[in-house]
């Protein structure tokens, strides 16, 4: 039985692919909403059907108006139902990042042109949380949706479901809207590796300095013992006393997240360990850089940075990575 369950929802999502492609933004015509009845309905219709076979049988006309009162409910119901959701317009609007093992939000703006308010609407994507909403007559809502992320990457959340069984919860209004979007993830973040220093220094921005002989950094006043080739005779000879040079040597605080600093683990477990060590830098100071098979990013800092390097290492070795 599994094997045919499977074998049954495959087919039905090849005819969803055919019937509802993906789509910017989608508004719910007829072709998009499918309605049914739901448990209850199944169970109120049974009804309908043993009042209907009491009233032939004993020819009682009360039990045949009860009978036709019912349907006619159900007829009723089943516009009232189907108009909750036709018309609705569905936009994504936008798309978190997360890293992998968590939950990814997806924003979506709901759009009620109509002149009645639209009740009891439930929203979900597989594996995700359910939202239900309301939405008054020419009202438009955002609704945030969580996805759970399992790898790194694009994700796409697949298929939305939007159902509704109001008023009377005997009918099922739904349909399954696939939009373009997709969210990056970035790998699960490991315990923060060795970091390298960046050579050479090429500036001095997040650059700092130990005693040297390179660059004269001040003068002080001599103390017995010092080298006198230090000595600044000029200043000993206008009659500033004793002073000795001081030099600096500039130390590059730049730091390189290098894929060769994990020798010995799976290409997951180093982009893990790397995406642990850029937020590990990008929390502290000075500036950092990268460095992975075929792609070498230059020291930097700040967010914008840190984003790229964290979309780096989300699609390093992936196809289609646009």
């Amino acid at each position: 039985m599994p094997g045919l369950r499977a074998a049954f929802d495959r087919r039905y999502q090849q005819w969803l692919d055919r019937r509802l492609p993906s789509v910017p933004s989608c508004r719910l015509e007829n072709r998009r909403l499918f309605i049914f009845p739901s448990g209850a309905g199944a169970l109120y219709g049974a009804l309908l059907v043993v009042l209907w076979l009491t009233a032939t049988n004993f020819e009682n006309n009360l039990v045949f108006g009860l009978t036709f009162l019912l349907a006619g409910l159900f007829v009723i119901a089943i516009f009232h139902t189907y108009g909750n959701l036709h018309g609705l317009e569905i936009v994504p609007l936008r798309a978190g990042n997360g890293f992998a093992g968590q939950d990814v939000d997806f924003v979506l703006e709901l759009r009620n042109d109509g002149r009645r308010p639209r009740e009891s609407i439930h929203l979900s994507y597989a594996g995700g949380e359910t939202r239900e909403i309301h939405l008054g007559a020419g009202e438009r809502r955002r609704v945030r949706l969580s996805v759970p992320a399992r790898h790194r990457g694009w994700i796409d959340p697949g298929r939305l479901t939007i159902a509704s069984v109001y008023p009377l919860g005997l009918l099922r209004v739904w349909s399954h809207v696939r939009l373009e979007t997709r969210a990056l993830v970035y790998p699960r973040p490991g315990a923060a590796g060795p970091t390298q220093p960046a050579r050479p220094a090429t500036s001095e921005e997040g650059s700092a300095s130990v005693p040297g002989r390179e660059e004269f950094a001040a003068l002080e006043r001599y103390r017995p013992g010092e080298p006198k080739s230090r000595i600044a005779w000029k200043q000993h000879a206008r009659g500033l006393g004793l002073h000795t040079k001081h030099f600096t040597d500039p130390v590059d605080q730049r730091r390189w997240l290098d894929w060769d600093d994990f020798p010995g683990l799976d290409t997951e477990a180093r982009l893990s360990r790397l995406c642990g060590a850029a937020l590990a830098a990008d929390a502290g100071s000075g500036s950092y850089g990268l460095r992975l098979p075929g792609q070498i990013i230059p020291p930097g800092s700040g967010r914008p940075h840190r984003d790229q390097v964290l979309r780096a290492l989300a699609l390093f070795g992936l196809d289609g990575s646009g």
